[in-house]
């Protein structure tokens, strides 16, 4: 795959690989919250047919090349592309620098973990209204190199020893890519699309059972392999059509058994934007 191929993959199709998914439509309009930053109100625009974005509380907007550079902060175009390929929208591109017998360069290297403790990482979760003492037990903080460059993010592992990744500027994965599961020894489950959403039920003290987050939509089949065993599933997943279907894809293996919770945030995208509007009353 070269780049003006890479540029054909649909915006739209690269953000639901990552989890991301429009919060309203309007004809060849998607309508986002930014994904690579903190906002209520959805002002990231996605236009389906043009096959570009543009963000109105930035001013910036462009290719999907310009869009994976706001996502990793970074000019770097093999980067950019490397990141593309890594959100799963298409396989890893050809147009790498050639190596001779050597292994290509990983995207992430260099990864260490420690307990959370950054203020900037805490500070921006207390943003999302998630307090310390949620943060600290349920989150690691995670440093990497990326082409030589250091960053660190809010770490939330995986099932399969991959870590989802989060700070005021990025959302990714650190792969490989899997459900996160805890369990307690409760016969209900209560399962999650984000971890973000998870952390609000732990802040809202909702949660008195097993735990389940998906880290993606992507991933229900996986969940499905593991959520058998329950007598009770309750789903707190987003208030849209991926929740919905998610929700759907549950209910046919085990019917009865699921329980939508989302009436507790009607009104609202997920739980998180519910734990928000709680804080501001």
């Amino acid at each position: 795959m070269d780049a003006r191929q890479m540029r054909e993959i649909p915006i739209a199709d690269f953000l639901n690989a990552m989890g991301i998914h429009p919060a309203r439509q309007r004809g060849n309009a998607l309508w986002y919250s930014a994904p690579y930053r903190t906002e209520r109100t959805p002002s990231f625009k996605v236009d389906t047919t043009k096959n570009v974005w543009f963000d109105f509380g930035t001013g910036k907007g462009g290719d999907i090349f310009d869009l994976a550079g706001e996502f990793i902060g970074s000019g770097d175009f093999l980067l950019r592309a490397a990141f593309i390929a890594k959100s799963g929208t298409c396989p890893l591109p050809i147009m790498e620098r050639p190596q001779r017998n050597e292994e290509k360069e990983p995207v992430f290297e260099d990864i260490w973990v420690r307990p959370l403790q950054d203020s900037k990482l805490l500070g921006y979760l207390r943003e999302r209204g998630i307090f310390a003492d949620i943060a600290i037990t349920n989150c690691e903080e995670v440093r990497y190199r990326v082409h030589g460059k250091r960053y660190y993010a809010i770490g939330f592992r995986n099932k399969a020893g991959g870590w989802e990744l989060r700070n005021r500027f990025f959302k990714g994965c650190i792969p490989p890519k899997d459900i996160s599961l805890r369990r307690n020894g409760s016969d209900v489950c209560a399962v999650f699309e984000g971890f973000m959403d998870y952390l609000s039920a732990m802040q809202l003290g909702i949660i008195a059972s097993d735990w389940l987050v998906l880290n993606s939509v992507s991933n229900v089949e996986k969940a499905l392999k593991v959520l058998g065993g329950y007598r009770r599933i309750d789903c707190y997943l987003d208030n849209d059509d991926a929740g919905h279907r998610t929700l759907e894809r549950l209910r046919e293996d085990f019917g009865e058994k699921v329980f939508d919770r989302s009436s507790l945030y009607a009104g609202h995208k997920d739980l998180n934007d519910y734990l928000l509007s709680q804080k501001q009353d």
